[in-house]
């Protein structure tokens, strides 16, 4: 009997693999067994499994916060920028998305985008050490179709109970080839969602920028991104923090070989910007 069913599993794997294969995706939702909890537990595609139990055990020595913290950034960051962070925090190493302890004294910033906003996310919390509590988005948080699908989730979860004070954003970059049309709307839709938070909003300019196939002496990218943004945010009262003119003029000293990420240097510029647009909001706070 034994004998017969492994004939007809081996029948049943060549004929139609697919489904067989389909039984070793982790179960989704919540787990009814110890077996669908074991296989919830599996590492994440592109981390090491031995590395992955390191870093649970890590977390599980955390507060209670820190943990929720780690499960926003896990369910977030997707299988690129989740397997870096996991490095980090294994080889106890500072990045932008370290878990911020509130000073319940100091108003709560916000900073949403991609990974320029990312880079320069460090130097600004060192510039506003003692003035503010400053998080960012637990996501490299690209074009706006993913914050439109995504921002109830950034605003919300693993931050304590979601209330900001001030709100900095920019989607830019990762929706260049996008038609202005559409990038309106969505920005349009982001900037409601981001108003009924009753914080204050900033926006950032898309910094300059060359696609890879560019030639090497090609204008720079971006403004036509801003021309959008601008008028939008204008009509809205919102105020700018202006990365593209200051940038675009010293391109060559700060912006990095790939022409569109920033030098170390660079980043330090960026975050003195951000920084000098956040003080006249701060001082406007009670």
């Amino acid at each position: 009997m034994k004998h017969k069913l492994l004939i007809i599993i081996g029948t049943l794997f060549l004929l139609f693999p697919n489904l067989l294969l389909a039984q070793a995706v982790p179960p989704q939702g919540e787990p009814t067994n110890p077996t669908e909890t074991a296989q919830q537990n599996k590492a994440p595609q592109g981390v090491d499994q031995k590395d992955y139990d390191a870093y649970r055990s890590l977390v599980s020595a955390l507060s209670v916060e820190e943990q929720a913290w780690e499960q926003t950034l896990e369910k977030y960051l997707g299988g690129f920028y989740f397997p870096l962070h996991l490095k980090d925090k294994l080889a106890k190493r500072s990045n932008a998305w370290d878990f911020v302890k509130d000073d319940p004294n100091l108003p709560r910033i916000i900073l949403i985008g991609d990974s320029i906003s990312r880079s320069y996310t460090q130097p600004v919390r060192k510039l506003l050490e003692g003035k503010a509590n400053v998080h960012r988005a637990p996501a490299n948080c690209g074009p706006t179709t993913t914050g439109l699908r995504e921002i109830d989730g950034w605003l919300t979860e693993g931050q304590g109970n979601g209330n900001w004070d001030i709100i900095v954003f920019n989607f830019g970059i990762h929706d260049r080839n996008r038609s202005t049309k559409e990038y309106a709307e969505n920005l349009e839709k982001l900037l409601k969602k981001l108003q009924k938070t009753g914080a204050k909003l900033l926006w950032v300019r898309t910094t300059p920028f060359n696609d890879k196939n560019d030639p090497a002496d090609a204008p720079l990218r971006g403004s036509h991104l801003n021309e959008v943004a601008d008028k939008m945010m204008k009509e809205h009262g919102v105020p700018i923090c202006d990365l593209y003119t200051t940038f675009a003029e010293r391109a060559k000293e700060l912006i990095g070989e790939d022409r569109t990420h920033f030098t170390e240097t660079g980043q330090k510029a960026l975050a003195e910007e951000i920084y000098r647009s956040i003080t006249p909001l701060l001082e406007k706070n009670p």
